[in-house]
């Protein structure tokens, strides 16, 4: 079964040009870790697809709040060979609407955020904040830690039953509210995101990321749940889509 956060759910740094040239100095860790997620960037959606979900939230005070979303895959954009994966609040009064560009090939992800009538480009640690005040932050939904220049594979593992590879995606300059580094089990046979956790600054275990159900559709497996949980504050956050099943 393959999780994908926006089909592929997965997208690296134009340093990965540079990778042929450079492999041979690089340690094996290094050199497998960026083959694995050039090869997790390089996915691509078939075709256009939206769906609609909730995102169900238990805050720092155990307050629960479900907000609807949009979610939607665009792949054929007029005079681009980009993709894009948005996501989009729904039925609220200040809606909020998050764009991912994806480029054609494993370069630079582009964010563009939408809320109260402006739109805000976001790079780098600038996407470390929460989309739609849940634990997903920007970065979770765009996987920009694949994009990050340090990718090295820790070892070899079994997670919930499955065959991983256990990747290492490390931040080289933090922010003190980023994520330092994130530790990601990713399927073998699927290359689905299996488990993942998000540490921060000082290096403590801040986010645990699981996929948690899912529903065949079209002969693919689809998630149907994912849940993220803040391990320093309590606070968590399910996504649940609307997946009907075959």
């Amino acid at each position: 079964m393959k999780f994908r956060f926006a089909p592929g759910a997965l997208s690296l740094l134009t340093a990965f040009g540079a990778f042929a040239a450079a492999a041979n100095d690089l340690p094996d860790a290094e050199i497998q870790g960026r083959h694995l997620t050039q090869q997790l960037l390089e996915q691509r959606p078939g075709k256009d697809f939206t769906n609609t979900g909730v995102l169900q939230i238990r805050d720092v005070n155990g307050k629960r709040s479900d907000i609807p979303i949009r979610f939607q895959i665009v792949v054929t954009e007029p005079n681009s060979l980009n993709w894009i994966s948005s996501y989009q609040t729904i039925l609220t009064n200040n809606g909020i609407k998050l764009m991912v560009i994806h480029p054609p090939d494993t370069g630079l992800n582009g964010y563009r955020l939408f809320g109260d009538g402006v739109q805000k480009n976001l790079v780098g640690d600038e996407t470390m904040i929460p989309f739609a005040n849940s634990d997903f932050w920007i970065c979770d939904l765009g996987l920009e830690f694949f994009h990050w220049p340090e990718q090295k594979i820790l070892k070899h593992d079994m997670k919930r039953g499955r065959s991983c590879e256990v990747l290492e995606s490390t931040n080289p300059s933090p922010s003190a509210n980023a994520y330092s580094r994130v530790v990601s089990w990713i399927d073998n046979e699927t290359l689905g995101i299996v488990h993942a956790e998000a540490y921060d600054a000082k290096g403590k275990l801040f986010k645990e990321f699981d996929p948690k159900s899912f529903k065949k559709v079209n002969g693919q497996w689809e998630p149907q749940e994912m849940e993220i949980r803040n391990d320093q504050t309590g606070s968590r956050t399910r996504l649940e889509f609307d997946v009907k099943k075959e």
